[in-house]
């Protein structure tokens, strides 16, 4: 090409006037420069040419509650030089070529939703409601307790009178994969659940605690009475709490349990252990027997709490737990053709994205990924 040719397509390009085919070629050009050149680029030019390329992934995709939070790329880049750089902005070349564009449209006949409101609540006769189909207003009564579903979605027990009846019965909600949903028990406590999660709790409280136990992954918002702390049982392990905000995600295929504090103070047992949190901390029990209790500092409550947000949220993440969040919320397998990468994945995005459109984006980092009937093969 002559080196008029080159410097027309540059300034079409700076111009945003340019077809999607010299779009590639000059954004080309711009990844073997950087990987060649002896010096490291400057910031601005990054930012510049991180920004442009971001925009047109976004325009790309064409989905408005798309969002890829912009990744602070130089610290990255001092430590791993140019290669890191060419990486990522090689996932934007690779995602425009003509062979993936025509994979992901063949795709597309699959394509997948995302979960939404979906749980089945069990009363303490047995009977089930499935919350996914089931009318607004009153659900039903259990002694002086009355379950209703708000407009909104949300489940909710209110206390209709008081009576001298000790008897303490238990409900349960459950959560399929592909499901979240949204409770307040009877005490103002709000309590959300995760995708393939179970809460049991009593329809009323009594006594000198309060006591639920779950499954998977819950975030709680615990009302404040000092004469009656809130324990959560889960796992092998005890969350002790008098009124206060934390998840808990205690998953069996994770390789560890979870509990993060966002406001107030929780103490967290287990059979030989003990550990008291503050604001900010994060507790991890690892699936050992007798492990100790690891305490990480500065827990970053966005990337926790983003499922409760409708949102994915990755940072510096193995794609094998990032795949176990795609499976949950879209209930499907996932399977690994060849080798599993050791690629580690950074980005923010909606989490009411198709399957496909949720794909693209990873493909950001450079990994392919295949959906065949329920079932997402990466490669």
């Amino acid at each position: 090409m002559k080196k008029r040719d080159a410097k027309d397509l540059i300034s079409k390009y700076l111009r945003d006037d340019i077809s999607p085919e010299e779009r590639i070629l000059v954004e080309q050009w711009f990844i073997k420069d950087l990987q060649d050149s002896p010096d490291l680029p400057t910031p601005d030019r990054i930012e510049t040419v991180d920004k442009r390329i971001r925009e047109n992934l976004l325009k790309h995709i064409g989905e408005q509650k798309a969002v890829v939070k912009p990744i602070n790329m130089w610290p990255r880049i001092l430590a791993a030089a140019s290669v890191l750089l060419f990486v990522v902005i090689g996932g934007y070349y690779i995602l425009h070529k003509p062979q993936v564009k025509l994979q992901m449209a063949a795709n597309n006949i699959h394509d997948i939703a995302p979960g939404g409101n979906k749980a089945i609540l069990t009363l303490a006769n047995g009977k089930q409601i499935v919350l996914t189909g089931a009318k607004n207003g009153q659900l039903a009564t259990q002694g002086n307790i009355v379950v209703t579903k708000s407009a909104d979605g949300e489940l909710i027990y209110n206390v209709q009178a008081e009576n001298n009846n000790t008897e303490v019965v238990y409900n349960t909600m459950a959560t399929p994969r592909g499901g979240q949903y949204h409770l307040k028990l009877a005490d103002g406590t709000n309590v959300w659940l995760n995708a393939a999660s179970s809460i049991k709790y009593p329809t009323a409280f009594t006594g000198k605690s309060r006591e639920v136990e779950i499954t998977g992954e819950a975030y709680f918002e615990v009302v404040h009475n000092a004469a009656m702390p809130f324990r959560v049982i889960s796992n092998g392990q005890k969350v002790e709490v008098l009124g206060t905000h934390f998840n808990v995600n205690t998953y069996n295929d994770e390789p560890a349990i979870k509990t993060t504090l966002i406001e107030g103070s929780v103490k967290v047992t287990t059979a030989k252990h003990n550990a008291m949190l503050k604001p900010g901390q994060q507790s991890v029990i690892n699936s050992e027997d007798n492990a100790p209790i690891k305490i990480i500092d500065n827990a970053d409550p966005e990337q926790v709490l983003a499922w409760k947000n409708e949102e994915f949220n990755f940072s510096e993440t193995d794609i094998q737990a990032v795949m176990r969040q795609i499976g949950r919320w879209y209930d499907v397998d996932i399977e690994y053709a060849g080798k599993i990468p050791g690629d580690r994945l950074s980005g923010t995005f909606s989490r009411n994205l198709t399957a496909s459109k949720a794909l693209k984006l990873l493909k950001f980092s450079g990994i392919n990924f295949k959906i065949e009937g329920r079932k997402i093969i990466v490669n």
